[in-house]
């Protein structure tokens, strides 16, 4: 009987790579998944500080043989990606659950959006989930066993103004995850989307409060997620509980969509 408890989500034994996985949205999916057990491997690409201070925080859960460590690596740079991989290899020698939440926004107008804008935003957004996917199935691959968990976002649907180069990283995802899932579901790996909508993150503080009120007037519950309430989806799709779901985005977005 399928009672919907979170002990229902058992990751323990598990090795799971979150990248991005050191603030916002990312620190809480590293932090939830290793409170269900799993061994966690959190990628960051820049602030020591905060992959430290997350790696403490499930460090102090006191799980006696669970391993956490923190792997910094530009999910855009394939050279980067795969010396991630190289020390996964190293360490645990596979890996279950992939969670692809890196990401970036730089919003312009396209008339002002500059090639690096649109670049950067690709690249880390899109190319990153090609980058760490590619490279991840091939050990999933081995052991006939996987779980990939790409985050999405409503503007891949909805479109924004400004938002012609994260809407396109977006929408890529949903349709590399889609194509992804159909490929290699012989291997019993699952490939889904979450698609998170306003969310208390950094992201948001790069919005003014006009915006953002203009932003919440389409938001049926009417008010912003937090980063712990994306979590539940993440760890649903990455369980056991979801061995028949893939190809599937799930929305987290407060009626947005």
């Amino acid at each position: 009987m399928i009672t919907g408890k979170t002990e229902d989500f058992d990751l323990s034994g598990r090795v799971a790579l979150i990248t991005g996985g050191s603030k916002g949205i990312g620190r809480a999916i590293s932090i939830a998944l290793a409170e269900k057990g799993a061994d966690v491997i959190i990628n960051y690409s820049t602030d020591d500080s905060a992959a430290k201070d997350v790696v403490s925080e499930i460090n102090s859960l006191n799980r006696s043989g669970q391993v956490v460590t923190a792997i910094k690596a530009d999910v855009s740079n394939s050279a980067e990606v795969e010396e991630m991989f190289g020390q996964i290899k190293k360490g645990p020698g596979r890996l279950d659950i992939l969670v692809n939440n890196a990401g970036i926004i730089r919003d312009k107008l396209l008339m002002f959006m500059t090639e690096d804008d649109w670049d950067r935003v690709i690249d880390i957004n899109l190319k990153g989930v090609y980058n760490c996917c590619k490279t991840a199935i091939r050990l999933m691959i081995g052991e006939k066993y996987g779980k990939i968990v790409n985050m999405a976002s409503p503007s891949a649907i909805l479109g924004r103004p400004g938002q012609t180069n994260y809407a396109s990283s977006k929408g890529g995802v949903i349709s590399f995850t889609r194509s992804l899932a159909r490929e290699i579901a012989r291997f019993n790996i699952c490939v889904n989307a979450v698609s998170p909508g306003l969310i208390e993150t950094e992201m948001m503080d790069e919005l003014n409060d006009d915006v953002i009120k203009e932003l919440l007037s389409a938001v049926p519950i009417g008010r912003l997620g937090t980063p712990v309430e994306v979590t539940g989806a993440v760890l649903f799709l990455a369980s056991e509980k979801s061995n028949y779901i893939t190809g599937q985005v799930l929305s987290v977005d407060g009626g947005l969509t």
